[in-house]
C-alpha cells in the first residue's frame, strides 16, 4: 500500500486535462455578491462540476471549538444562503449556542472557491417543513430517522430505524419531522477566489458596508441586497 506522502506527491492541482481556469476580471464584477455567486454557480453546473450544491459548513460550539462538515445548499437569495439540519444535531446545537457560521464552496473544475460567513437565523417552522417535503422521499426518510449525531448502538439498529422511516415516508409523504430546521446565513463577508496557473490567484471580497449604506464601489448592478436585509457592499482585493 502506498503511503499518504507517496500519494500526495503523485497528485496535481488543477490538472489541465480536467480543469479550466477561466479569467476573472474583478473590475467587471457586479456590485453585490449574490449576483456573482449566481453566475459562478451556474457556470460550475454548466462545466460539469460534480455536486456543486454541496458546501462545507463551519460552526463552533459553546466552548468555541470549531467543527466542519459537508451539507447541501438549499437556496441563496435575498434572505441569505440556506441549509437545513436537525435542531438537536451537533451543528444544530452549535448554532443555538453560537448563531454564526461560515460556508465554503469548492469547484475544482474551474479552480474556484466561494467563502461566505455571517450570522445565522432560523427560518419559520412551516418553511422548513415545506422545504423538506419538496425534496426526495429519501430526504424525508432520513429526516424521519432522526437522532443525527447521537451515539449509535449498532448498524442493525440504524437499518431497522431507516426501514421504518422509509416505509412511513412512502405512506405519509407529508409526515412532519419536528426537529428538521431550515437555517439562513446572512452574509457579512463573501469572498470569490479564482485560481490562476501562474499562482496569481484573484481574490475578491465583498464586505457589508457599515450601516448598510450603498457605496461608490457598487456600480449599476449593486442595487440588489446581495442576501439578507438591506445595504450596500464594499469590494476589496486580497493578496493570494
Amino acid at each position: 500500500m502506498r503511503s499518504v506522502d507517496e500519494l500526495l506527491r503523485s497528485l496535481r492541482v488543477w490538472d489541465p486535462a480536467v480543469t479550466e481556469l477561466p479569467p476573472f476580471d474583478p473590475a467587471d464584477a457586479p456590485g453585490d455578491p449574490l449576483a456573482l455567486f449566481t453566475r459562478w454557480f451556474g457556470e460550475a453546473v454548466a462545466a460539469g462540476q460534480s455536486e456543486p450544491h454541496t458546501v462545507s459548513l463551519a460552526t463552533a460550539g459553546p466552548e468555541g471549538l470549531p467543527d466542519v462538515r459537508v451539507v447541501m445548499l438549499h437556496g441563496a437569495d435575498a434572505d441569505g444562503w440556506s441549509f437545513a439540519t436537525h435542531a438537536d444535531s451537533r451543528k444544530g446545537r452549535h448554532l443555538a449556542a453560537r448563531p454564526y457560521a461560515a460556508l465554503l464552496f469548492y469547484w475544482p473544475v474551474l479552480g474556484r472557491q466561494v467563502r461566505v460567513r455571517g450570522p445565522v437565523a432560523v427560518a419559520p417552522a412551516e418553511e422548513a417543513q415545506a422545504d423538506l417535503h419538496a425534496r426526495s422521499a429519501g430526504a424525508l426518510a432520513a429526516a424521519l430517522t432522526g437522532r443525527q449525531s447521537a451515539e449509535l448502538g449498532s448498524v442493525a439498529e440504524l437499518a431497522r430505524a431507516s426501514e421504518a422511516a422509509w416505509e412511513r415516508a412512502g405512506r405519509e409523504p407529508d409526515a412532519p419531522a419536528p426537529t428538521w430546521t431550515l437555517y439562513r446565513l446572512r452574509p457579512e463577508e463573501v469572498e470569490f477566489f479564482q485560481g490562476d496557473a501562474r499562482r496569481r490567484h484573484v481574490r475578491l471580497t465583498y464586505r457589508r458596508a457599515p450601516g448598510g449604506e450603498a457605496t461608490e464601489d457598487q456600480g449599476a448592478e449593486g442595487e440588489g441586497d446581495g442576501g439578507g436585509g438591506g445595504g450596500g457592499w464594499e469590494q476589496r482585493l486580497l493578496w493570494p
